[in-house]
C-alpha cells in the first residue's frame, strides 16, 4: 500500500505541466495551441520567450530529480527498498507524458527523464546529456538527439546500475520515449524533420 502512495505522489507531481506554468507566468498562448502543440519546452521556444523555455526545462527535469531524491531518502523510512524507488521513477515520468490534469495529454518525457537520471545517478544522467549534445552538434534536430540517447541510456544504466529495478525504470521510460517520438521518427525517414535553430510556425 505504502508503494502505491509514494507512485501517486510521484505521478501528481509528473503530471505538473510546467510548460503551461511558465506560460502562464510569462503571459504567452497555451503550448498546446501553437506549433508542435506539445507541452514541452521546445515548444515553448517556438514562443520566442527564452526565459519561458528555460523555466519549462528546469521545472520539468527537476521534478523528475526531486521525487527520485525523496524516494531515496523516505524510502528506507517506509521500508521500501530499490523497487520502490524505480516505481516512483517511472511515475513521476509517466505523469509528465499523461498528465491528470492536461487530460492525459503531456509532453514527451525528455527532460523529464533527464531529472530522473540525475537522481538515480548522476553519470548515468550527464552521459545522457552528454549523448544528446553530441548527437544535436552533429545533426543539429533534437528529435534525433533524444533518440538516440533513449536507445543507449539504458545500456549505460545497465553498465552503472547492474540489472535492477531502476535500470529496467530507465529500460521502460526510454521505450515511451520512442514512442512517444513516432511523429518524429517518420519526418526523420522522410527527411523532413526540422533542424535546431529553424524558424518554425510562429506563435498566433
Amino acid at each position: 500500500m505504502t508503494i502505491l502512495l509514494f507512485a501517486l505522489l510521484a505521478y501528481l507531481l509528473g503530471s505538473v505541466s510546467f510548460a503551461v506554468v511558465s506560460s502562464w507566468i510569462f503571459k504567452l498562448p497555451d503550448p498546446r495551441t501553437y506549433g508542435s502543440k506539445n507541452p514541452g519546452a521546445t515548444n515553448v521556444l517556438r514562443s520566442g520567450k527564452k526565459a519561458a523555455a528555460v523555466l519549462t526545462l528546469l521545472g520539468d527535469a527537476g521534478k523528475g530529480w526531486l521525487a527520485v531524491v525523496l524516494a531515496q531518502y523516505y524510502a528506507p523510512i517506509w521500508g521500501l527498498g530499490n523497487e520502490g524507488i524505480a516505481v516512483v521513477a517511472l511515475a513521476v515520468f509517466l505523469g509528465h507524458v499523461f498528465p491528470v490534469f492536461l487530460r492525459f495529454q503531456g509532453g514527451k518525457g525528455v527532460a523529464t527523464a533527464v531529472g530522473v537520471l540525475l537522481g538515480l545517478n548522476p553519470w548515468v544522467g550527464l552521459m545522457a546529456i552528454a549523448t544528446w549534445l553530441l548527437v544535436a552538434l552533429i545533426w543539429r534536430i533534437s528529435s534525433l538527439s533524444a533518440l538516440v540517447a533513449a536507445v543507449l541510456t539504458p545500456l549505460y544504466a545497465a553498465s552503472m546500475l547492474g540489472f535492477e529495478g531502476s535500470t529496467l525504470a530507465v529500460l521502460c521510460m526510454s521505450l515511451v520515449l520512442v514512442w512517444r517520438h513516432q511523429s518524429n521518427i517518420v519526418s526523420l525517414l522522410a527527411g523532413k524533420e526540422g533542424r535546431i535553430g529553424e524558424k518554425k510556425s510562429s506563435v498566433p
